[in-house]
């Protein structure tokens, strides 16, 4: 199943540049395959966002020992850009989407909550490569705080395609979203 926007944003007063918006949330996820935010659902919108932030709230595999990835498309989600090597982080060079878990196996199991935390993806309107920028904490198993891979600082990433992007693409490598949501606002650009 697809996620939709299930509420519009509204705001009082004057747009600040760099401040953010809301556009879409994903709603409660149960069992969905993957979230999906588009330009033709209204997501996507360079004449009044810079960049767009996503924000995770306890995000949880349905499947054991995976991690949550995102991939993005230039033609409106018709096909996701999963190539191994098309995405970069932290020194590694192979990678088929942006990396956002502080570890490679996570699951469903008691004193795992799944993933808080945000990515940021900036100017994919632009024909260049697109960055992002993830920090994410989680619950292990044994009840601690994982942080983000650079032991909780900012992780950045890069995919490189000089296309302009308009959709990305939540998911786990394998199996579905048990349960958690995801929300998208846009950093406004004046």
């Amino acid at each position: 199943r697809k996620a939709t926007m299930t509420r519009l944003a509204t705001y009082i007063g004057t747009k600040i540049g760099g401040g953010l918006e809301f556009i879409a949330s994903s709603g409660a996820l149960s069992g969905a395959a993957s979230v999906q935010f588009r330009e033709q659902d209204g997501h996507f919108d360079s004449s009044k966002y810079d960049s767009y932030v996503f924000k995770f709230y306890y995000v949880l595999p349905a499947t054991d020992s995976v991690w949550p990835i995102a991939q993005i498309s230039a033609n409106d989600g018709g096909a996701y850009d999963t190539t191994n090597g098309n995405y970069h982080y932290g020194g590694t060079t192979d990678f088929n989407g942006y990396y956002l878990s502080p570890v490679y196996n996570m699951g469903s199991a008691t004193n795992e909550y799944g993933i808080c935390g945000e990515m940021e993806l900036f100017s994919p309107h632009l024909s260049i490569y697109t960055y992002a920028s993830v920090f994410t904490i989680m619950t292990s198993t044994s009840a601690g705080i994982v942080s983000s891979i650079n032991g909780g600082h900012r992780e950045a990433q890069v995919h490189l395609s000089a296309a302009a992007q308009n959709a990305i693409k939540f998911s786990f490598n394998s199996g579905n979203i048990e349960s958690g949501e995801i929300v998208m606002f846009g950093r406004v650009n004046s």
